[in-house]
């Protein structure tokens, strides 16, 4: 049994310098992996759900030694089969017979799968079948615009929305109803926690979930679960297998689980949090999708602007900090105070951390000016 005071204390990983942006132009390529038929135009506004472009991928070969498994000589093949090239057949069907010696010799061929007739050799004997071809479908994962086409690939599509980045997922593409279902950033989020209500639902939780409740989630039909921090025993629980350096994201699971701070029980910031409490019922997508080593990919959440009126005023309002600007700070150590920006210095400066950040500096309200990071805080809509 494993040490619980071990487990609370188990180092736990952050990465910084992912993005927390409440208004972001993000952009998104759709492509087939094989040439098809796109189906949408330049300028089209799509939802998540529209199919962007179509195709077929080849479905698996399989050589059958026709001769060998009828004993007859390559040569004969022909009058021995009972289909030919291109042909399609159902499983168990006869694809070739040889009855020989008045009846007393019988050797069949039948089909292993259901598909089609590939290519039949004179030369060397041998029946070569394919499955069906398997239809594929690209759709759009955001809502946004079509802003480019690639002929018989897809596209590329923009949109304005608020973007967080993760550090660890896993479970590849999602959507669906934001719902926060913990009161603080600090909270477990338990197998009670979750209910019928949050079918469908991109679920919010707190510092970590536990194994029961991600499974209680998957029964209840929850699309995704984000929390700050995943507790390495519960990962391998979840996923029924230990966690490997290859890329995430193409789990055979039915939901998507993003960790916004790293492994362990770790707060979701206050930053992610009060964002996506700000944006609870709205819709929103998620990828799990993670590579740590070369070509990084992060999981994300993606939540579109209802229309671009909204996004431009979003935009600049958060372009608009001014000497003067009511703000509020939304991490320590002046978490939640109320102040001004009194100045915006142009240089980065040096954190402790080490890292260089572009800063503001602040009025609080008992006229202390302190300097913090400008991700540190918000404008207040006056």
């Amino acid at each position: 049994m494993s040490d619980p005071h071990k487990k609370a204390n188990a180092a736990h990983a952050y990465t910084p310098g992912l993005k927390i942006k409440k208004i972001e132009t993000v952009i998104k390529e759709r492509m087939l992996p094989v040439e098809g038929e796109v189906l949408v135009g330049i300028g089209d506004e799509v939802d998540y759900n529209t199919i962007i472009a179509k195709t077929e991928l080849p479905g698996d070969a399989e050589m059958l030694n026709v001769t060998d498994i009828l004993g007859v000589d390559p040569g004969d093949i022909f009058d021995k089969t009972n289909k030919k090239e291109g042909d399609s057949f159902v499983e168990g069907e006869l694809l070739a017979q040889n009855i020989a010696f008045w009846g007393l010799v019988k050797n069949y061929v039948y089909a292993p799968f259901p598909g089609v007739i590939e290519s039949v050799s004179g030369l060397t004997g041998q029946m070569v079948i394919r499955t069906h071809n398997v239809p594929l479908e690209i759709n759009a994962y955001i809502k946004g615009k079509i802003m480019e086409i690639t002929p018989k690939r897809g596209a590329i599509i923009e949109t304005k929305a608020a973007f967080i980045q993760g550090i660890f997922g896993f479970g590849g593409e999602n959507h669906g109803e934001i719902q926060v279902i913990v009161d603080l950033p600090n909270q477990i989020l338990t197998e009670d926690m979750i209910t019928l209500e949050n079918a469908g639902k991109i679920i919010v939780g707190g510092s970590s979930v536990t194994s029961s409740a991600y499974k209680k989630a998957i029964e209840v039909g929850v699309k995704g679960i984000v929390v700050g921090g995943l507790d390495v025993e519960d990962l391998i629980k979840i996923l029924g297998e230990d966690i490997g350096v290859a890329i995430t994201g193409e789990e055979n699971i039915e939901i998507t689980v993003i960790a916004t701070e790293g492994f362990g029980n770790i707060p979701i910031s206050e930053r992610t949090f009060n964002l996506l409490k700000e944006f609870e019922g709205r819709m929103c997508a998620i990828n799990g999708a993670t590579q740590i080593r070369a070509g990084v990919l992060r999981p994300e959440i993606i939540i579109p602007y209802d229309t671009e009126a909204e996004a431009t005023r979003e935009e600049s309002f958060s372009e608009g900090m001014t000497p003067g600007s009511l703000i509020r700070v939304i991490r320590s150590p002046y978490f939640g105070e109320i102040a001004k920006v009194f100045s915006l210095p142009v240089e980065l400066q040096r954190l402790e951390s080490g890292s260089r950040v572009r800063v503001v500096e602040i009025q609080l309200e008992d006229g202390t000016i302190v300097t913090v990071p400008r991700a540190n805080v918000e404008i207040i809509e006056e």
